[in-house]
C-alpha cells in the first residue's frame, strides 16, 4: 500500500502528541511516543530498548513480535521507520510499564480504537468528531463549515488523481504545489513559512482565513472538473490541468483583492501554532516537502 493510501495523524493524550498511522483500517501507534507519555522518560527510545530486554529476561516474551516497523514523520520532518503497535499490541506493552497514567491511557486507547470502527461503518461520524475538535479549539461555526467542505473537495480531487494513475505522495505534492502556485503565487511549504508554521504536523489549511480557504477550494474543485473532462494520462498532463485549475482561482483572487483594496493572503495564523486539530481520517494536504528543489545556478 502506498503512502498516499495510508491515513496519518496525531492524537493527543493529556496534552502530549502520539503519532499514529492507519494500516488496513486499523490504527497503529508509535511505541516510543506512548512510552514518552506514560513514563516522562528523557530518552523513551532507550527506555523501550531496555524494557524489551527486561521482558524477555523475565517472561521469555519478545515485545518486538507484536510490533510492526512503519514509517512516521520524525521531528526533522522526514519519514523514518519506527516500532508501532495496534490497540491490542499496545495493551500488552502497557502491561509492562509501571505508571499511574496506565489505566486512564488504556481507557483512552480503547475509545480511540472503537471510534475508528464506528467511523468506518459511518463516515459521517468522523466529520462530526472533527467538527467537535475544531469547536473545542475556538473556531467559529462558519469557518468550520468551510473547512469541512474543503476536506470533501480535497478528497474528491485526490480520488480523481488516483483514478488517473497518480499514486505516489511525491506526485500528489507536486500537483498540489502547482495549484497553490497558480492560486496564491507560492507553494504550500512557502505558504507555511510565510505564516510562520515550522512543524511538519501543522496543517496549513487549519491556519487559513475564510477567503484563503474559499480560493483553495475553488482551485481544487476546478482542477477536479478539468481532469474529469480531459482525462490526463501522465504527469505533464496532470500538471497542466493543475496549473489551469489554480489559475482560475488565482484570477478570482486577484479580482477580489482589486475590489477589496488589499491582499487576501495573510501571514497571520488563525490559531496559535500548537493548537492544530488532527487531520480528518483520509485527509492529507500533501505539503510539498518531497518536491525536489531547483538547484541554484
Amino acid at each position: 500500500m502506498s503512502n498516499s493510501d495510508e491515513q496519518k495523524s496525531l492524537v493527543v493524550f493529556q496534552n502530549k502528541s502520539i503519532r499514529r498511522i492507519m494500516v488496513d483500517n486499523e490504527w497503529f501507534f508509535s511505541v516510543i511516543d506512548v512510552i514518552a507519555v506514560l513514563t516522562d522518560s528523557v530518552n523513551p527510545r532507550d527506555y523501550w530498548f531496555k524494557m524489551k530486554k527486561r521482558v524477555h529476561s523475565e517472561a521469555g516474551f519478545e515485545l518486538s513480535t507484536i510490533c510492526r516497523q512503519l514509517k512516521l514523520p520524525a521531528p526533522d520532518g522526514k519519514m523514518r521507520t519506527t516500532d508501532c503497535a495496534n490497540v491490542k499490541g499496545m495493551f500488552r506493552i502497557i502491561q509492562s510499564i509501571p505508571s499511574p497514567k496506565a489505566e486512564p491511557f488504556k481507557q483512552w486507547l480503547a475509545q480511540v480504537g472503537y471510534d475508528r470502527v464506528l467511523e468506518i461503518e459511518n463516515p459521517e461520524l468522523a466529520q462530526e468528531r472533527m467538527k467537535e475538535l475544531y469547536e473545542q479549539k475556538g473556531y467559529p461555526k462558519d469557518w468550520i463549515d468551510k473547512r469541512l467542505r474543503g476536506i470533501a473537495i480535497r478528497q474528491n480531487l485526490t480520488d480523481e488523481w488516483k483514478a488517473r494513475g497518480v499514486t505516489e505522495d511525491r506526485d500528489f505534492a507536486i500537483l498540489t504545489a502547482e495549484i497553490s502556485k497558480a492560486t496564491f503565487g507560492m507553494t504550500p511549504s512557502a505558504y507555511k513559512a510565510y505564516k510562520g508554521l515550522d512543524s511538519p504536523n501543522q496543517n496549513l489549511r487549519d491556519h487559513m482565513t475564510d477567503l484563503e480557504l474559499i480560493f483553495t477550494m475553488l482551485g481544487e474543485r476546478v482542477t477536479t472538473e478539468l481532469s474529469r473532462q480531459e482525462k490526463p494520462v501522465d504527469m505533464p498532463g496532470h500538471k497542466s490541468v493543475a496549473r489551469r485549475g489554480g489559475k482560475v482561482a488565482g484570477n478570482a483572487r486577484k479580482e477580489t483583492e482589486k475590489e477589496l483594496g488589499h491582499s487576501i493572503i495573510s501571514p497571520d495564523n488563525f490559531l496559535p501554532k500548537d493548537e492544530t486539530p488532527e487531520l480528518l481520517p483520509g485527509e492529507d494536504d500533501h505539503t510539498d516537502k518531497n518536491v525536489p528543489k531547483k538547484k541554484k545556478k
